[in-house]
Formats: C-alpha cells, sequence, structure tokens
C-alpha cells in the first residue's frame, strides 16, 4: 500500500511539472504579425497606390 502512495506522488508531480512547462512555454511563445508586402490577401497595386499619393 505504500508504494502505491508512493508512485501516485511520483505521477502526480511529473504531470505537474510537464503542466507547469508545457503553459510556460505557451505563454513565451511571441506571435508576429504579416507585414503588408508579405499578406497575399492584400491586393499589393493598392498599397503601392496608397503609399504613391501621400
Amino acid at each position: 500500500m505504500f508504494t502505491v502512495l508512493i508512485i501516485s506522488i511520483i505521477v502526480v508531480i511529473i504531470v505537474l511539472l510537464l503542466s507547469v512547462l508545457t503553459i510556460n512555454k505557451g505563454y513565451a511563445y511571441k506571435q508576429t504579425i504579416d507585414q503588408l508586402e508579405d499578406n497575399p490577401y492584400i491586393d499589393h497595386s493598392e498599397v503601392e497606390e496608397k503609399e504613391h499619393n501621400k
């Protein structure tokens, strides 16, 4: 019975550590936003005209 308790505590500690590591890795991820020239959904001729008319 004592060995089951020890193994259970070890499993709980491992799961807790893996959860904390995963959460930290998720918060550390830096998201980037596509620049206008890299965005395939924008018609580049319109963007160039707007910049040229400034």
